[in-house]
């Protein structure tokens, strides 16, 4: 269950974000952002913060190149997919919200990474810290 809550912000940040309906920061920031600065600028960094915490763990956990290998076993899953015909890709509205999904995937499995290996291996661990 951890998991999935993990993945589930993750894509809730980036869907926030933006995505292709009209209800996300950039597209209102486009257009009422002028006018409610002050809100713009507080929502822009709480976003901002979101983004620093699952970016940090996720380069930390499983660093740029597990980012990559998790991106790439994500878009050979879709590769399959489209090749046996369950995923078409004419929908340009889908594939936005695809390629959220699979972004938010990546990202989950970063912040997930520390407690999966504890389990697997039964070793924690532990950020350095100077004394």
């Amino acid at each position: 269950m951890g998991f999935v809550m993990r993945w589930l912000f993750a894509f809730l940040l980036l869907a926030a974000t933006f995505n292709p309906t009209q209800y996300n920061y950039t597209d209102w920031v486009r257009t009422y952002g002028g006018n409610n600065m002050s809100i713009a600028v507080l929502a822009g960094l709480v976003l901002l913060i979101g983004y620093i915490i699952y970016l940090r763990a996720t380069l930390r956990s499983i660093g740029p190149f597990g980012m990559l290998l998790v991106g790439a076993v994500v878009a050979a899953l879709l590769w399959v997919l489209y090749d046996f015909g369950v995923l078409r890709l004419e929908n340009t509205s889908f594939n936005v919200w695809l390629g959220l999904a699979a972004l938010s995937f990546v990202l989950g499995i970063g912040l997930s990474w520390s407690h999966v290996r504890r389990a697997l291996s039964g070793q924690s661990d532990m950020d350095d810290v100077d004394e």
